[in-house]
């Protein structure tokens, strides 16, 4: 799979190759919190879970799982940081 074409350009960059499940979402959880909202995180992974993990994580967070690219054993995740809670408009 190829990024996108309209995929953003990342922020920041988290490197967390040769970590496993959980250790990368931890890092990335504690790099957003960091970041502010509608920053981009690129994640480096070689984890094959992380593309799971990362989806629950990103239902749970409400942060916005933008688009999982496999270039060979690494994944490149982009994830974008959700608003606040309190500023998110109501689900349907």
């Amino acid at each position: 799979m190829s990024p996108s074409p309209d995929s953003p350009r990342p922020d920041e960059v988290l490197d967390s190759l040769g970590l496993h499940c959980p250790v990368p979402v931890w890092q990335a959880a504690k790099r957003i919190a960091a970041m502010r909202p509608g920053q981009v995180l690129e994640l480096l992974s070689d984890d094959p879970g992380i593309t799971e993990d990362i989806r629950l994580w990103c239902r749970r967070t409400g942060h916005h799982l933008l688009d999982i690219t496999e270039r060979g054993p690494e994944f490149h995740v982009l994830l974008r940081k959700a608003e606040p809670a309190a500023k998110r408009p109501a689900s349907p």
